[in-house]
């Protein structure tokens, strides 16, 4: 067989996170073989193995085309705006990141990961969320320390309690809203529990 471009491999790749992210929805990740996931692309199961070492590694590839760093969103509001403050960065970044929550694949892979996904072999789902819950919150904590440093947080409230305080707003949520994604619009309703905390929090 020839050697495929580095543009055939890649759209190969996607072709395969495609139709695991269909398949583990519908199915489930335990209950989705790897040859499943191949006869849904149209591909043969050689062709997973030639980008994944296992269905950890898929899985992982699938969560990591969703996963949102605080930080990433930060920069990306900083650059459209050097000077914005610490706070209105915050809130801007989380109107952001709950815009990106909208788009279906997002939804899909997300309600994958904590309603569709079980412990098994080498995927620890729990473990998963931890660490994107744990990088968020330090990635939060330091824009709120700088708020604290320019005077910006109102003085009965901390760092670490205005992180937990709205890290822990928006994953009740997100978790409610993942449920019965049909019900709201998590932007909306995200967007208006967002300004509200931002301006309780502030001076």
């Amino acid at each position: 067989m020839a050697r495929k471009t580095k543009a055939e491999a890649a759209a190969t790749r996607e072709a395969l996170l495609d139709a695991a992210e269909e398949v583990f929805f519908a199915k489930g990740v335990a209950r989705t073989s790897l040859e499943q996931v191949a006869r849904h692309a149209g591909l043969t199961r050689g062709a997973v193995y030639w980008h994944f070492k296992n269905k950890g590694d898929l899985f992982m590839a699938l969560v990591e085309r969703v996963h949102m760093p605080f930080q990433s969103l930060m920069e990306a509001v900083s650059k459209a705006d050097e000077t914005i403050s610490p706070m209105e960065a915050i809130r801007l970044a989380c109107h952001a990141g709950l815009a990106r929550l909208e788009q279906p694949s997002h939804q899909r892979i997300l309600s994958i990961l904590l309603h569709r996904c079980e412990f098994f072999s080498d995927i620890n789902p729990l473990a998963m969320q931890d660490d994107i819950g744990e990088e968020c919150y330090s990635e939060m904590l330091i824009v709120f320390k700088e708020a604290e440093h320019q005077q910006l947080l109102r003085e009965d409230v901390t760092p670490e309690v205005a992180t937990r305080m709205l890290q822990s707003a928006l994953g009740d949520l997100f978790h409610d809203w993942l449920r019965t994604p049909d019900a709201f619009s998590i932007h909306q309703r995200g967007g208006e529990l967002i300004d509200t905390l931002i301006r309780i929090m502030q001076r």
